[in-house]
């Protein structure tokens, strides 16, 4: 099992917010967090129903996470993703975020050159979505 330090994922950049923008919006009858479990769930049965099971009983059992403490407790989460998965958890959390982008309306505003590719860690995608959908609240 590897720890999270090995593979350096704090230290990827944070995106400058006056060079990506984003307008994210999810149904007024879902939150973010019930999309986001959505999404995971949707990502684990992509391994195969019973995997998925086997993966949530052992972020229980082993990791004291349940599956409805997940969005409040996500650093927890994506560290027991990597000592279950290793390098491949990263592959998972390409595929919960395809999954949330697939729920959530989403209008990007690139004003950087497009040869520019910053490094975007789950965390820091679900951080920008949350933020954008909290302004999108305040908005309205």
């Amino acid at each position: 099992m590897q720890s999270s330090r090995k593979y350096k994922r704090e230290i990827a950049p944070k995106l400058d917010e006056t060079t990506v923008g984003a307008v994210l919006t999810v149904g007024t009858e879902r939150s973010f967090y019930d999309t986001l479990l959505e999404a995971i769930d949707e990502g684990f049965s992509s391994l195969g129903e019973s995997v998925k099971v086997a993966i949530y009983f052992h972020l229980e059992n082993t990791f004291r996470i349940k599956k409805r403490e997940i969005p409040f407790r996500i650093d927890d989460f994506l560290d027991a993703l990597e000592k279950i998965f290793g390098l491949g958890a990263r592959h998972l959390e390409i595929i919960f975020m395809k999954n949330i982008h697939a729920k959530v309306r989403v209008n990007y505003r690139w004003d950087m050159p497009k040869w520019v590719v910053p490094e975007l860690t789950f965390r820091e995608y679900l951080r920008m979505v949350e933020k954008n959908l909290e302004a999108d609240a305040n908005e309205k």
